[in-house]
């Protein structure tokens, strides 16, 4: 028997790319909640809170397109020629023309399609039809039309139809490091792992054959204490936290004098102390260095440096304004933002205003932060390279920020209000997940020609040889949660992923970088094919790749274009995980939702099922330690096709903890360890360069043949 006809809300919803039932990780059919259907609408400026305003908002979803001239934005693929549809008063003559990115200017014909006109708010349409020629270059052009006095306009973003892989990537693989930059301390760090320990890191990896270093996200984290310990809940996700700055490597540094390098030690020495720490502390860190950069910051530039800066300003905008705005009035009024006044709640207000006049100079302090810290990771990245690696950095982006961040404050209405992101109940987490962030309004992000996002990307890209991205299931669709509700009572709500993607393509293809899709999970396999078809690259991790929920998959048959690595950050190290970390810290924090004794069994199970298979194939003997299975392990990945082979940092020196429990917050010391033996003790960067335990393991991934 059909289903019923759906109803009206149900009919917004859908319009709207709102779920109104989803499948969940048992394969049940779930019915979203009338109520969550209409708070979600209502974050996205759709009023369905009664009948009649139900009827009206599907009455006006109905006759929007006509309204517009053009539409919001036009996606299409290098070589494509679609047809875009003008909406103006019946008879009107039209003029068309692209403008393109390069100043060329293109006229544009119609093309016979008749549409029966409308009439719409009291006037009678008609749509005109026009064809985008197929020879448009990639990029990011802008239509342009007259009618009668009139005129609109719209953008026109051409994609690449493939991302191409890095010319030696497509003969050979690489292989690259995995690691927390912050929890990565050499002798000189000032408590915290920065730019110059991820070159030094790099340089050292290029020397052993290393092609890549992939990074957690380096976004923008509060600059007042507490700093959020997680790189994943940023406060901007386009700028970048000054935290990793390495203060002696600024080049105002060497016109101090010698009282200021004085101070700059004083600072340093503080600092330096908190590497003996058996965890990170960023706002102890943050402090000793803010301190020295203040300084450093009113020391005259030369005018070569005054240029450089007054450029990269220019060329931020007013985005990287906004953001030093919000840190100065942080500074000066603490969070959460909306705390503040009212009238500060606006970026564009005349109060807002005000405030940039009395705090210019921290304002200025704050874009020079951010003119220093992006080009030390960028000269990070040319290090790399200039080491031989073929990739070298390769960033990690966010799904989303903080709600009390900078970017939730500067970026209105492109985020949906009132909304988290998070993820339905599933095996591992019975009662779903809230992150604490808004999400991407999809109708704003296209009214804006996706400028936002293209500005989040182009800084990522600026200091990379790659990115990977994290939940890229989230560029087709997210799950929202209305605030005050349980996670169980969110839905889903859909994203233009050809938009989102093919930007994505098209960013990563200007800046010569490859694109990684955290796509763990429950990820339906259409999705993986389109990502593979537009050239971006998988992720595998050994231990979630199974035949039937316990055997191992053969490395034989993993994805080409994958990243593969046996761990992954919400998983202990290799060595932790071999001996059930994961089972005791979830145990001990109250988070196991079967009994112990049977989590236990399952875990042994799974894990004897793939140290089985590695003794079956000759790569362990019947009695071997903890080193020995760690290694076979990454010997097993190299068997695979996958393109790219990681090692977590972790493994190298035998860590065992967990650097994530998902989950947890402060019930756990959540992205707060630095690297450490299997002892616990902390190491530095300058041991693990010498360490043979990390050699011994890296010989396990080079070495070539059976």
């Amino acid at each position: 028997m059909p289903d019923a006809a759906p109803s009206a809300l149900a009919q917004l919803a859908r319009a709207h790319g709102v779920a109104t039932d989803y499948w969940d990780w048992q394969g049940s059919r779930i019915m979203v909640s009338d109520d969550t259907i209409v708070s979600v609408l209502a974050a996205l400026g759709v009023d369905a809170s009664n009948d009649a305003a139900v009827l009206a908002a599907l009455e006006g979803f109905a006759e929007s397109a006509w309204r517009r001239v053009l539409p919001r934005v036009v996606i299409l693929r290098e070589g494509w020629t679609p047809w875009v549809p003008v909406h103006v008063p019946d008879g009107s003559e039209l003029l068309a023309r692209m403008h393109l990115e390069d100043g060329d200017l293109r006229d544009l014909a119609q093309v016979e399609h008749w549409v029966e006109p409308r009439t719409v708010d009291g006037v009678l349409m008609g749509e005109a039809t026009l064809e985008l020629p197929g020879d448009l270059p990639l990029g990011y052009h802008r239509l342009e039309i007259d009618y009668g006095d009139q005129s609109a306009s719209t953008t026109v973003i051409v994609t690449p139809p493939h991302l191409e892989l890095p010319g030696t990537l497509k003969r050979d693989r690489a292989w690259g490091l995995l690691t927390q930059l912050y929890a990565v301390r050499s002798d000189r760090s000032w408590g915290i792992g920065d730019a110059a320990d991820l070159a030094e890191l790099g340089t050292w990896g290029a020397r052993q054959g290393a092609d890549f270093v992939l990074v957690n996200p380096v976004h923008a984290a509060e600059p007042v204490p507490a700093m959020e310990p997680s790189p994943y809940l940023p406060t901007s996700r386009r700028f970048v936290n000054p935290m990793y700055i390495r203060v002696e490597e600024v080049p105002e540094v060497g016109y101090l004098s010698a009282a200021e390098h004085q101070l700059v030690e004083w600072h340093s020495d503080d600092a330096r102390r908190l590497n003996h720490l058996d965890r990170l502390d960023r706002d102890s860190s943050w402090q000793a260095k803010q301190a020295a950069l203040r300084m450093i910051f009113r020391t005259e530039r030369t005018h070569r440096r005054r240029r450089d800066f007054e450029v990269f300003c220019e060329r931020e905008g007013q985005g990287l304004v906004d953001y030093a705005t919000w840190c100065a009035i942080v500074m000066d009024r603490g969070l959460p933002w909306e705390d503040w006044p009212k009238e500060l709640q606006d970026p564009r207000s005349d109060a807002v205003t005000a405030e940039r006049e009395r705090l210019a100079g921290d304002i200025e302090f704050h874009c020079w932060l951010q003119w220093v810290v992006q080009a030390q990771l960028a000269e990070a990245q040319r290090e790399l390279r200039a080491a031989g690696m073929r990739l070298g950095v390769i960033h990690d982006l966010a799904v989303g920020v903080h709600p009390d961040g900078s970017d939730a404050w500067a970026l209105g209405d492109v985020l949906a209000r009132d909304i988290s992101v998070g993820a339905p109940p599933d095996d591992y987490n019975q009662l779903g997940q809230d992150w604490s962030q808004p999400p991407w309004r999809p109708d704003r992000l296209a009214e804006l020609g996706y400028a936002p996002y293209r500005e989040m990307l182009r800084t990522i890209m600026a200091m990379a040889g790659g990115v990977r991205v994290d939940h890229i299931i989230g560029l087709f669709r997210l799950w929202w949660v209305p605030r005050g509700r349980p996670a169980t009572e969110g839905t889903y709500v859909q994203y233009d992923h050809e938009a989102l993607i093919g930007i994505l393509a098209l960013e990563a293809h200007r800046a010569g970088a490859l694109v990684i899709g955290e796509d763990l999970g429950t990820v339906e396999d259409w999705v993986r094919d389109y990502l593979a078809e537009r050239g971006v690259l998988g992720t595998s991790i050994l231990w979630f790749e199974r035949k039937d929920g316990v055997a191992p998959r053969a490395p034989e048959t993993y994805r080409e274009l994958c990243l593969a690595s046996v761990t992954t950050h919400d998983l202990p190290p290799t060595a932790g995980y071999l001996q059930g970390e994961h089972i005791a810290v979830r145990h001990e924090l109250g988070l196991l939702t079967r009994p112990l004794e049977e989590e236990i069994r399952a875990d042994d199970a799974q894990r004897e099922a793939v140290l089985a298979e590695l003794r079956r194939r000759g790569l362990l003997g019947e009695k071997s330690t903890i080193e020995d299975q760690v290694g076979a392990l990454h010997r097993y990945l190299t068997w695979s096709p996958s393109r790219l082979i990681g090692v977590s940092v972790a493994d190298l020196v035998g860590d065992e903890r967990t650097i994530n429990q998902p989950g947890t917050d402060e019930e756990y010391p959540n992205w707060r360890l630095p690297i450490a033996g299997p002892d616990k003790v902390a190491l530095t960067l300058d041991e693990l360069m010498v360490s043979r335990r990390a050699k011994r393991l890296i010989r396990c991934v080079t070495r070539r043949g059976r």
